[in-house]
Formats: structure tokens, C-alpha cells, sequence
């Protein structure tokens, strides 16, 4: 027992003073942007986030403990020893020979199984008809599996560094969508870093610790296959797991400080990204504050003048037109980035040049930081769901999209992705949605000029829509098509010879850059297409480059450019109404005349009626900024509202407030709570 003990509080020093590290890298990484921290703060920070690592590495240790219960010479015994071998060797047949369910989860699974049932029936065979590999074998397994242990703490602090850099936060919701996009992710990774140099330098990390720390436990190892020190370590570790589980569980109120830096540089890494992991979906009324179903729908019925699930009629005015329409969701364009607002760095003129000459919306805010999010907000028109995006959800077809409207008014709906639509489910999401989908897999190699790991160049992209589109509007049928732009996320890399950047520098201007051109090459092909004086073009942006800042919820990392363009339908002019994301698409519906009936929770920014407010939320926190007061609704029933008091310095600058505005309150709720209550399936 004193043995496992040892093992154990070494790995704990370790954890806690890779913890400690780690914070103080992120404290000096450039997207923490604000540390003026409370002496009390502090102490959250480095106190608490030592117990943080330690309940952490406490739960970690269940492999070890595993491990090392496993180690007795009884389980070799006749006639178990037989048993268990004869189980093995069973179930490796079954898992190999008939259907299963790891067949249900098809590709690599099935084997992977086989694999790790093959692998330990043999190893077991060996150690039972020749013992006197037994106590080699455990002193290899026993280093092996404090190499891994050493080697995760390690890995796991670089890879905080690197999410930290991306996001401004420890691993959150976005973290696990990624996990579950390995390919992509992988991919981006091995583009975006000297992988090689940074691997064999973590090797060697790895191994210099590992010898320093473990090199005399190593042949003690063996010790463990004798004697009753199971009876008692194994309910002492259980009763120290559950405690850690308490603990952390009990540090989270602690997380709740209005500078998001203080709480997230407490937390733990690895505990953070297993909560978020179960957290994944949030049932609105189950962690956020509500209003009695009825209210909350007597609200948005009054609002909408609507029935049921916000059923209402949209009428107009004009006279109805139906031109062709393209929506064109631009990755990460930030309003920072542009001139327009701002930018001196000339990386967008292509899009600057036609904000002039479109009807330019300057005060547009995303609902959410994920691709998926802004696929919602303009496909669906309703305000961010807690938890993962709608589209990422099981039953998400035959919804109330703008696409159905088109459709109902004799539009074909397609989707060009310049990657693989199964990325965030967009290929379920569109396709149970009645979109044709246009993907990487549509395109033939003489179409592709340039691709990295998240899909074809823009140019690429557009340069298929046009193909695509041309043959639909031979056709005589209007046609929407949405497309999705792809090249202004890391690694940055694109075709050489097109902007002042080179297209090996992998940085975020330069892909910023490299999608303006790519779009103003598309507009002047698509001035050249007979169609083009019979659309309609609304392009804007899925989300921010960075959502990082002081708050949970930074405004200004929120801000994205929206504009309306079409020479024959639309006059230049700009509109400086705030209004959300949800609202663009009504309000060209609106521009075109169009009545039909809606669900939308959007609407028309023109209108004379129209209340200026925007929906902005995290996977977890739900804001609504009505005006200059800003309503944060999150889990566990938590409120915080802000009013917008802009300096000199932050146009955005938000100072909390001491007393509730009931009405604001009253009106987030009903929003968030509706949609949830009749969207959320």
C-alpha cells in the first residue's frame, strides 16, 4: 500500500506543479487581456486551482489503481486461470466472427475491439503457461503506464497553452466538438505547428521526468502481486475519489467572478472538458432561470402577434419579387477586420469596396462563436440554444427554416460546403432540411486547384457555385443557394501568387485577406453570369475570429459586417440599427416584398417598429442586449446584467448592475425560454 501511495503523491506534485506552470504561462499569453486581480483573486487563482489539480489527478489515478489491483499471481491458479482464458478467448471469436455492437458504430470499431480482446488473451495466455514472465512483464506495463501518466500531464498542459491562444478560455464545449472531428482537427494541427520538433521535444520531456521521479519504484513493482494491501487501498481510494468529485463539484461556485480570467485560470483543464463533455446539451429549464410557461408565451405571442409555436403572418407592403438569392456565411469575419469599421490594415477592400455600394448593416452582432451557431441563426432565425447548436442535435430535420419559406415560394435550396459536409452535422442538418448539398465530395480533382485539411480553397468554392448555379438558373426555376466560405480558419493556407501575404506565413490576416479576394472574385465572375441582375446577394459572417475578452460575453468580439447587394433591387445606403444575426434574412424577405406564414423569432431591421436589441451567447451563458442593458442568463439559475457605458478607450465597456431590471429580465426569459420550449426537440 505504501508503494501505491508513493506513486500516487508523486504524480499529484507533478499535476500541481504543471497546474501552477500552466497558469502563469496563460497569464502572459496575449489573449488574457486583463489581470488585475484581487488579493482574493489571487488566491482563487493559485489556492484554489492547486486543489482544483489535485481532486483532478486524484480521479485520474483510477487507472493506476486498476492497474495495480490486477496485479496477483492468484488469478494463474487452476483452475481460474483456464476460466478466464477460455472467457477471453470466447469473446474474441463473438466480437470477431458475429454481428456485435460495436458494428453498429461501424468503421474502425469493429476491429479496434478485435484488437484489445486479441491483445489481452494472448498476453494472458503467456503469463499463464509461462510464469517467469510475469514480473518482467508487469515492471514493462508498470512503466509503460507511468510514462502515459507523466506524458498526459505534460501533453495536456501544452494543449491548454495552445486552446488558451485560440480562445481565451481552458477547454470548454468547442473542445469536445472537436474531439469528435479528429480528422479535421488533427489535420488543422499538423498545418498549423512544427508537430515533429514539438513531439520529440515532449518525448523527451516526458522521459527526463519519468526516469527522474520513477526510475527506483520501477523494479519495486513486482511487490504488488502479493499480499492483502488491496483490502484496505481500495476503499481508501474510493472514498478519496468520491471526496475529489465533491470538491471540485463544491469550487465551482467559487468560478463565478465577474472577470472570466479569474475563474477560468482556477479551474482545471481535464475537469472542465469532462463537464462540458456531459454538459453538451442543456435543458433550458432545467439550469436557467424561467418565467411560468404561460407568461413567457403570452410574451412573444403579444410581441409577434402570434399563435401556438410563434406562429404568425408576415405581410408586406410591396409588391412580391422573386429573384434568385445568394447567402454567402464568410469563416470568422470579424467587423474588426474591416476598414469600415475601423481596420488600417487594408485586408479587406474587396468587401469594403461593395459595403458602398450595397445596403451596408454596421451594427450586426453574431449569436454565437461556432460556425454551426451562424448556420442556426440564418437557416433557422431563432435565438442560441444552450448547449450545443441545434444543428449538432439528434432530430433536427423538417424544421422552420428560412429554406422552407423559399421552397414554399417555388425556390430550389442548395448548400455548397467546400469540405466535408459531415463536419458539425451540417450534411444532417441540410439535408433532413431539404437542401441539396454541394460538398467536397461533388467536386471532380480537375476542380480543385488548392485544399488543406478543412476543404477546398474559397476560389474553389465559389468557383463551383457558379458552375452549379448557372445550371439551375438555365433551368427558370429561382434558385437560394447558401454558401459557406472555409479558408479563413487556421492553418491559414492558400493559393501562392493572389494577396501580399504569402500563402506559407499561416496567419490569421492572411486568411482574412486571401477570403476577401476570393469573394470580390466572385462577385465580378458573377457580374458576368446572365443571372446576376436577377439576384440578390447577403453575405456576412458566421462568427468572429476570437471570442476571448474581460467578460464572459465580450460585445465587440461579437460585432460582424452583414450587407444586402444587388445593383438591380437595393440601393447603396447603411444601416446603423443594432440588430442580430436572426434578423438578416427576414429583412430581405422583407425587401422583396414577400408575405408568408413564419415561425422566425427574426425580423425586418427596416421596419419602422423594429426594437433594436441582438441574442449573443456561449454554449452555456445566454445574453440579449436590449439598448444599453445587457442581460446574462446562465446555469444554475444565474442572472447578471450589465449596462453599456462606453470610454474613450472601450466602445463596448459594460459595468454591472446592482439592482435587476425585471423588464429586461422578463423579456431575455421569454425569448430563450420559448424557443427552447418549441424548438427544442
Amino acid at each position: 500500500m505504501k508503494f501505491v501511495a508513493r506513486i500516487y503523491l508523486k504524480l499529484a506534485a507533478l499535476a500541481m506543479a504543471t497546474g501552477a506552470l500552466t497558469r502563469i504561462v496563460l497569464l502572459f499569453n496575449s489573449q488574457t487581456t486583463d489581470i488585475g486581480f484581487s488579493a482574493g483573486e489571487w488566491l482563487e487563482v493559485f489556492l484554489l486551482g492547486a486543489v482544483n489539480d489535485l481532486c483532478a489527478i486524484t480521479l485520474g489515478f483510477v487507472f493506476m489503481m486498476l492497474f495495480t489491483a490486477s496485479i496477483s499471481d492468484a488469478k494463474y491458479r487452476k483452475p481460474y486461470g483456464y476460466f478466464l482464458l477460455g472467457a477471453l478467448v470466447a469473446a474474441l471469436v463473438y466480437v470477431t466472427c458475429f454481428n456485435t455492437v460495436f458494428d453498429e458504430y461501424g468503421s474502425v470499431v469493429p476491429r479496434i475491439a478485435a484488437g484489445i480482446l486479441g491483445f489481452c488473451a494472448a498476453q494472458f495466455a503467456l503469463k499463464l503457461f509461462v510464469p517467469r514472465v510475469r514480473k518482467s512483464w508487469t515492471t514493462a506495463w508498470f512503466c509503460i503506464l507511468t510514462t502515459i501518466y507523466v506524458g498526459s500531464i505534460v501533453l495536456n498542459a501544452v494543449c491548454e497553452v495552445v486552446f488558451w491562444s485560440e480562445f481565451g478560455v481552458r477547454y470548454n464545449f468547442i473542445a469536445v466538438d472537436y474531439l469528435v472531428y479528429t480528422n479535421e482537427v488533427v489535420g488543422n494541427i499538423m498545418e498549423s505547428y512544427p508537430i515533429g520538433i514539438m513531439t520529440l521535444g515532449l518525448m523527451l520531456v516526458t522521459i527526463v521526468i519519468t526516469w527522474f521521479l520513477f526510475r527506483r519504484d520501477m523494479p519495486e513493482s513486482t511487490q504488488l502481486a502479493a499480499g492483502g494491501w488491496r483490502l484496505a487501498a481500495l476503499p481508501a481510494y474510493a472514498a478519496a475519489a468520491a471526496a475529489a468529485f465533491g470538491i471540485m463539484q463544491f469550487n465551482v461556485r467559487f468560478q463565478d467572478s465577474p472577470n472570466v480570467y479569474v475563474n477560468e485560470l482556477q479551474a482545471n483543464g481535464a475537469y472542465k472538458f469532462c463537464d462540458a463533455f456531459v454538459k453538451n446539451e442543456l435543458d433550458y429549464k432545467q439550469f436557467y432561470i424561467t418565467l411560468p410557461d404561460s407568461e413567457a408565451a403570452a410574451r412573444i405571442h403579444a410581441e409577434y402577434g402570434s399563435t401556438g409555436d410563434n406562429l404568425h403572418r408576415v405581410m408586406s407592403d410591396r409588391e412580391e419579387r422573386r429573384p434568385n438569392i445568394v447567402l454567402i456565411t464568410v469563416e470568422s469575419l470579424s467587423a474588426s477586420f474591416m476598414e469600415r469599421f475601423g481596420n488600417t490594415r487594408q485586408l479587406t477592400p474587396r468587401f469594403d469596396e461593395l459595403c458602398t455600394q450595397g445596403l451596408a448593416f454596421d451594427n450586426i452582432y453574431a449569436t454565437g462563436n461556432r460556425t454551426v451557431r451562424g448556420l442556426e441563426a440564418v437557416t433557422l432565425s431563432l435565438p442560441p440554444c444552450p448547449g450545443q447548436s441545434i444543428i449538432k442535435r439528434p432530430n433536427n430535420g423538417g424544421m422552420h427554416s428560412t429554406a422552407e419559406i423559399l421552397r414554399d415560394k417555388g425556390y430550389s435550396t442548395t448548400y455548397f460546403y467546400g469540405g466535408n459536409a459531415y463536419f458539425d452535422n451540417m450534411e444532417t442538418f441540410f439535408g433532413g432540411n431539404g437542401y441539396e448539398i454541394v460538398d467536397q465530395k461533388c467536386y471532380t480533382p480537375d476542380e480543385i486547384t488548392f485544399a488543406n485539411i478543412w476543404g477546398v480553397c474559397d476560389e474553389d468554392s465559389y468557383d463551383k457555385a457558379l458552375k452549379v448555379l448557372g445550371e439551375k438558373a438555365a433551368s427558370g426555376q429561382p434558385f437560394f443557394a447558401h454558401i459557406m466560405s472555409v479558408s479563413n480558419h487556421r492553418p491559414y493556407t492558400y493559393p501562392a501568387g493572389r494577396i501580399s501575404i504569402p500563402n506559407d506565413a499561416k496567419s490569421r490576416a492572411g486568411g482574412v485577406m486571401y477570403s476577401d479576394y476570393a469573394l470580390g472574385e466572385f462577385i465580378a465572375k458573377a457580374r458576368r453570369q446572365p443571372w446576376f441582375d436577377n439576384t440578390v446577394f447577403l453575405i456576412t459572417a458566421d462568427h468572429c475570429a476570437s471570442s476571448a475578452g474581460k467578460t464572459e460575453i465580450p460585445l465587440a468580439k461579437y460585432r460582424i459586417p452583414a450587407l444586402i447587394y444587388s445593383p438591380a433591387f437595393v440601393e447603396p445606403a447603411a444601416v446603423e440599427t443594432m440588430a442580430s444575426q436572426i434578423d438578416l434574412m427576414p429583412t430581405l424577405f422583407a425587401l422583396l416584398g414577400m408575405e408568408y406564414d413564419s415561425h422566425l423569432y427574426g425580423k425586418n431591421i427596416l421596419a419602422d417598429d423594429f426594437r433594436e436589441r441582438a441574442f449573443i451567447a456561449t454554449y452555456q451563458d445566454l445574453g440579449y442586449l436590449d439598448g444599453d442593458t445587457f442581460t446574462v442568463l446562465s446555469p444554475v439559475c444565474r442572472v447578471t446584467q450589465y449596462r453599456v457605458v462606453p470610454t474613450d478607450d472601450d466602445p463596448y465597456n459594460v459595468v454591472p448592475l446592482d439592482t435587476v431590471d425585471e423588464e429586461m429580465l422578463h423579456r431575455a426569459i421569454s425569448y430563450y425560454q420559448t424557443s427552447g420550449m418549441w424548438n427544442n426537440r
